[in-house]
């Protein structure tokens, strides 16, 4: 019994705790155990987010949140634990074990506390020009189409010579005859941008009105008329907070780059190291 009992004492002394073999990195002294990872790649899956490499992405999304709430703490950033459940109910993840639902508030602690410290010392900062302000709603225009009624020519099956003598026509009727002259079957519709399918609405988004498209798949395309929707005249002050909420999210990231060139992280486990 002696002996066993001394075996036991010898194997604790060498191995150190059960726990410590599972630290598999530590930032500015903070430990981070493969359950750890574990619990943020399930809670990636959940918010929809897979990949072949989804773990080593869970590490580093695990330092940033380190990072990110050190940094917060200098401006009292850091929510308190209600504000933060609130949001993960609104989240709708289902069931989380123990270890999920901590992993959980800690990431979006850190995401709360991030936002709040980018709105207050980065997005006042931002100045918007012109040309940012068109760039949004031609982006906008492209993704999801805005609030513009349209009025459409299309011209399908047109071959490439035929397509070289379509000139800048003075109306939309003036189109409809030159495209009859040329032997085509022009098409004219009416339809608000963001009911467009795709395809279509990516080819008009930028495409001067009473100006040809470059043929596509043998057909071209041609804006004769434009209208304002009703619901037009929120829309510019929807596309300066985009345009201004992208600029501060491009700051944001290089300032979190700096900060966790700054942090003192330590893998310890070679399947993590870059």
């Amino acid at each position: 019994m002696k002996k066993f009992m001394m075996f036991a004492v010898l194997s604790a002394i060498c191995t150190g705790p059960a726990w410590s073999a599972s630290v598999v990195a530590s930032v500015n002294g903070n430990p981070i155990t493969d359950t750890d990872i574990t619990a943020r790649t399930t809670l990636m899956t959940k918010q929809g987010q897979t990949s072949t490499d989804n773990r080593r992405g869970a590490l580093q999304n695990i330092i940033d949140d380190y990072v990110k709430l050190a940094y917060a703490q200098n401006f009292n950033a850091v929510p308190d634990d209600d504000t933060v459940k609130q949001e993960i109910e609104k989240m709708k993840l289902g069931e989380l074990s123990a270890t999920e639902r901590a992993m959980a508030m800690s990431a979006i602690r850190a995401e709360i506390a991030w936002q709040i410290v980018v709105a207050r010392t980065i997005m006042p900062t931002i100045e918007i020009t012109d040309a940012d302000i068109t760039r949004e709603r031609n982006e906008l225009a492209s993704e999801q189409g805005l609030p513009i009624e349209m009025t459409i020519i299309r011209l399908v099956d047109i071959p490439a010579d035929v397509a070289t003598k379509l000139t800048k026509p003075t109306s939309c009727d003036d189109a409809m005859q030159m495209a009859r002259e040329l032997g085509g079957a022009p098409q004219r519709f009416t339809a608000m941008q963001y009911e467009l399918a795709a395809d279509i609405r990516n080819r008009v988004a930028e495409l001067p009105k009473l100006t040809w498209s470059p043929v596509v798949d043998r057909s071209v395309l041609l804006v004769c008329d434009t209208k304002r929707g009703a619901e037009y005249g929120e829309l510019d002050k929807i596309i300066e907070q985009n345009a201004t909420f992208k600029q501060a999210m491009a700051i944001a990231d290089q300032q979190l780059k700096q900060l966790r060139r700054k942090a003192v992280v330590v893998i310890n486990d070679d399947r993590y190291k870059l």
